[in-house]
């Protein structure tokens, strides 16, 4: 065993061991409770010989090196808090949010309230079921703080199974549509075409998610079509994922050379650009203070029921706006 600041812990798989489940052996090993151990790891804090892990029930082969991070001890659970939410669509079991740009989803370092998840926990009320262990909704996909947009959200542990398994097949053989409007740098060459680029933590910023050679991240594909062009300088543009990696779309459309208007990360050589932009539009860019990516579509089956459910979110008023100026447009919509 080795451990460091007596936060992680790393443990190698005897023979004898071989072929157990990875959550009973690290909860074996670091004399932790299963479900403790169970929730650490489908939030991403186990790995295996170095690679992330979060599936509980993961057989083991002797040799193996498992480890497991334990984050600082923090409150057992988010408090509520009355933030205003604009909800889509509510049952019993599960609950589909217009997320607005600046809303962060999920409690994290520098972010202990104030979020998405605490605004839920208020919401919705004796109504979350204990998902983990601990009343709270169930995250099972994610958009960036500065990304608007409808996010699905469990409030029941069947719901939170289903969706958590419709998320991680990303569509492949589940039905899922998530697609995301962008207004991108440039005007393509084409009016569709497809990204298939793996992607994984950038080298040196660690903060950062960069393009990598085949077999050295995982495999990520976007789906893209040009919806309007603007004076050659700026696109909005329709992007459907197939899967669902950590800053995809931003990722992706730099690489192909148009990244998103208002990325901070991954269109810092674009801001000379902006000069050529008419007037108002260099105002409206400056004042949007966020990427220009709306997530807009969102269609999935109900995890519980099996009815297929499809929502749709217009843009919002900034992005509206800078639509409008974009256009040329005189009139911006309120």
């Amino acid at each position: 065993m080795s451990q460091e600041n007596n936060l992680s812990l790393a443990y190698r798989v005897a023979p004898e061991h071989g072929g157990e489940r990875l959550d009973r052996f690290l909860a074996a090993a670091a004399n932790l409770s299963r479900t403790r151990v169970k929730s650490l790891i489908e939030a991403g804090y186990a790995s295996i010989d170095g690679a992330t892990a979060t599936d509980p029930s993961h057989q083991l082969r002797a040799g193996q090196i498992a480890a497991l991070r334990l984050p600082p001890p923090a409150d057992p659970a988010p408090l509520g808090e009355h933030i205003p939410l604009e909800v889509v669509f509510e049952d019993e079991h599960l609950i589909v949010v217009d997320k607005p740009a600046g809303l962060v989803v999920h409690p994290a370092a520098g972010h202990e309230s104030g979020t998405l998840v605490n605004a839920l926990i208020a919401h919705c009320g004796a109504s979350l079921s204990g998902i983990g262990g601990v009343r709270r909704p169930g995250i099972v996909h994610r958009l960036d703080k500065d990304t608007s947009g409808l996010l699905a959200v469990a409030k029941t542990d069947a719901a939170h199974h289903g969706l958590a398994k419709l998320f991680a097949d990303h569509g492949k053989s589940l039905p899922l549509v998530r697609a995301y409007l962008a207004f991108v740098w440039g005007t393509p060459t084409r009016p569709s075409g497809t990204i298939d680029a793996p992607l994984a933590r950038h080298a040196t910023g660690r903060q950062k998610i960069a393009v990598v050679p085949p077999g050295r991240g995982r495999r990520a594909l976007t789906q893209w079509r040009l919806i309007e062009s603007f004076a050659s300088e700026a696109s909005l543009i329709s992007c459907r994922l197939e899967t669902g990696r950590t800053h995809q779309i931003r990722v992706h459309m730099a690489h192909i050379g148009h990244p998103v208007l208002g990325d901070p990360v991954y269109a810092t050589g674009f801001k000379s650009k902006t000069a050529r932009l008419p007037l108002a539009a260099r105002a409206c860019l400056a004042s949007l203070s966020r990427q220009a990516l709306h997530a807009a579509v969102l269609g999935f089956p109900h995890p519980v029921t099996g009815v297929q459910l499809h929502f749709t979110s217009a843009l919002p008023p900034d992005l509206r706006r800078l639509r409008d100026v974009l256009a040329g447009e005189e009139i911006a919509r309120p």
